[in-house]
């Protein structure tokens, strides 16, 4: 009778203790991510604890997130920004071309959804950015099907180019910013200045002001930047790389020149494992892959071309294309592949092992250390795909649960 009522007291206490949110979050929080995804079936309680924000934010600073990429969105430059005699996109084709590689992709693909927002600009923490320049931008959040029309800009940029930054964590509620900065070629001033537009989600409003730069850098129009930890990265004229930091207070673009050859064909930035940017190029034989060293990406500067053309970047891999299709002699036998040129395509999310290259419509994914190659199958119609004058980002959403029952007024019961 004492053993039972031990065992009955002790059950009383693991209930009591587990009806209390603050004790079963400090539970969760040490359970690895396969596990806890699974337990949101145990109750609606659970369900509603593990999707909520505030438990993902804290969840987050132990355990990395997942993310799960659904296709490649494919952009035309040709269309960014026409002019009135300007070229104009068939009717037959898309605005919003996804390549689906998964069965939640062809669900996005095959929905009305993309058909609402013009055509893709960027994607961050799963969130995309969506519009026709310069007036109509969205954002439109996968997870919970929301999308918000951001105001019309203030300022108008003939050419520009844009970053969007979103929160590292899955939330109900969109939190990010879009940033529209102007593209000037002009030369004249000892120092000049970068106009730039910047709205935030949570005040709603754009706020105009000016980066200072040396004159010798000038953005190059129509391009996306790549955000590493909050840093924004553009491309710039000769081969430069400008940096913007929007935390910092000093209002200022620093830039670094980019490493390697300056007769390639493709390049490609992106985000390393350990949180640094890297930077790959291809030309007809082969590729580079590197990296930015963090002291060099907080003090980035101008470094002149008199010795050190590669200052601040460490080379991670270089590899011959010829070399690589003989160590996969599956796809070397294709006809499809023998005429065709080997490109680099894009990084995956903050991964240092693989890159995705391209040969004709053909997507493969490269794993660099043994050079293996492996199909990457899509859903789409690559052939149709101006690869020359588009690019092609990969799109990934994060992999956290997500339930109605975190939405504003709706309750557990």
């Amino acid at each position: 009778m004492k053993k039972k009522k031990k065992m009955r007291s002790g059950i009383d206490g693991v209930n009591a203790a587990l009806s209390s949110d603050d004790i079963l979050c400090e539970i969760l929080l040490r359970v690895p991510p396969e596990t806890v995804f699974s337990l949101i079936i145990v109750s609606k309680r659970w369900l509603h604890v593990i999707c909520s924000s505030v438990f993902c934010q804290h969840y987050l600073r132990r355990w990395p997130l997942a993310f799960r990429m659904l296709g490649f969105f494919v952009c035309n430059n040709l269309y960014l920004g026409r002019g009135q005699n300007g070229v104009r996109r068939p009717r037959t084709e898309p605005a919003m071309p996804l390549l689906s590689t998964c069965k939640e992709g062809d669900d996005l693909k095959f929905s009305k959804t993309l058909k609402q927002f013009g055509y893709f600009i960027d994607s961050s923490n799963g969130l995309l950015l969506c519009g026709r320049h310069p007036k109509r931008y969205f954002v439109w959040n996968p997870i919970t099907k929301q999308h918000y029309k951001i105001p019309k800009p203030r300022v108008y940029f003939e050419d520009l180019c844009m970053a969007f930054l979103a929160e590292d964590h899955p939330s109900v509620d969109m939190c990010y910013k879009v940033i529209r900065a102007k593209c000037d070629f002009s030369l004249d001033e000892e120092m000049k200045t970068v106009p730039i537009e910047t709205f935030n989600s949570k005040t709603s409003t754009w706020n105009f002001s000016t980066l200072t730069c040396v004159p010798s850098l000038s953005l190059c129009p129509w391009s996306v930047a790549t955000v590493v930890k909050g840093v924004v990265h553009w491309y710039a004229a000769q081969r430069n790389l400008a940096i913007y930091d929007p935390h910092n207070g000093e209002r200022r673009l620093s830039s670094i020149k980019l490493p390697g050859s300056i007769d390639f064909e493709e390049r490609v930035l992106g985000e390393s494992l350990d949180g640094r940017l890297q930077y790959g190029w291809s030309c007809k034989s082969g590729l580079e892959i590197w990296v930015l060293e963090k002291e060099e990406a907080g003090h980035a500067t101008t470094p002149s071309d008199d010795g050190y053309p590669n200052k601040g970047w460490n080379l991670r891999y270089r590899l011959n294309f010829k070399t690589m299709w003989k160590k996969n002699p599956t796809f070397m036998t294709k006809s499809c592949l023998r005429d065709k040129e080997t490109q680099i395509l894009s990084f995956l999310h903050r991964n240092s092992k693989s890159v995705c290259i391209r040969s004709g419509p053909d997507i493969f994914l490269l794993h660099l250390g043994n050079q293996k190659v492996g199909a990457v199958l899509y859903n789409g119609r690559g052939s149709s795909i101006s690869w020359d004058f588009s690019r092609v980002a990969p799109y990934f959403r994060p992999d956290w649960p997500h339930s109605s029952l975190c939405l504003p007024g709706k309750s557990m019961t």
